[in-house]
């Protein structure tokens, strides 16, 4: 499910940047071309020029010539290559959609969907069956306080009910406290697990929440490790937050990170 009209457009703008760069250089090339002549470990460059074969040896003192030329040979090529490449990109991107594949299913109407069977799963009916999944939480202490979400589910502290209601607002599901196994180090609980439409993987969100505790920070730094020792890593699949007693959580910096990676 990955976002492949972004990564399109990613690409577009690399190679017009690669455009203009070369543009500007070729303006200033010098005329002719480059021509070595390699005998055993001695290397010889000429000035050539056309109808003149290899052309007018080019002397040491004379080296920033040679890097003109070889470099005018490169720019062509990279200016021919991302003109072509841009050409073809723009076509894909004049008609593209990443989810053109689901938009004809969901066009169809609801009554001769339900005669179909498209290609693939959309997106909404593999978000639907992810979210239906049974899993088995964790339990609670006899003395743990009673938090409830606005979606009516038990969590474990008042910045987990903030996130929770948070995301139920927005209309986005989550899993709270699904049980991931990682390798070497054991059954983890994330606060919060997520499917990305971007990656078709699951993504997780832990918050720590008294990060000026020493243990629990310590405890904190080694389910990190073995996040990313399960390839697993911050900025990709795993989304960060903290607190401690004076730094509460910032809803600010937790929009950002929704839109960033949720949406």
């Amino acid at each position: 499910m990955g976002d492949l009209k972004k990564e399109l457009l990613r690409e577009e703008k690399m190679l017009e940047a690669c455009l203009g760069c070369v543009r500007d250089r070729l303006k200033n090339a010098p005329e002719g071309s480059l021509y070595i002549s390699r005998s055993g470990k001695t290397v010889q460059y000429y000035h050539g020029t056309p109808g003149k074969g290899k052309g007018k040896y080019i002397p040491v003192s004379q080296i920033n010539l040679a890097r003109g030329l070889a470099q005018k040979s490169y720019d062509k090529k990279i200016f021919l290559l991302a003109e072509k490449r841009l050409s073809q990109i723009k076509n894909i991107l004049r008609n593209y959609a990443d989810d053109e594949i689901d938009l004809i299913y969901e066009r169809e109407g609801k009554e001769k969907q339900k005669l179909i069977t498209p290609v693939k799963s959309t997106w909404e009916q593999t978000r639907e069956k992810w979210v239906s999944e049974d899993y088995e939480k964790k339990g609670f202490y006899d003395n743990a306080p009673l938090i409830i979400t606005e979606k009516g589910e038990r969590v474990r502290s008042k910045s987990e009910k903030i996130l929770a209601d948070y995301f139920y607002r927005r209309g986005i599901p989550y899993k709270y406290e699904c049980p991931l196994r990682l390798e070497n180090f054991g059954m983890v609980h994330p606060d919060f697990t997520f499917l990305s439409k971007k990656l078709g993987k699951e993504i997780y969100w832990e918050h720590d929440g008294r990060m000026d505790d020493q243990t629990y920070a310590q405890n904190a730094v080694k389910k990190l490790h073995a996040y990313e020792k399960n390839n697993i890593y911050p900025g990709e699949r795993l989304i960060l937050t903290f607190e401690t007693e004076k730094s509460v959580l910032d809803m600010q910096l937790v929009e950002g990170l929704v839109n960033r990676y949720l949406l």
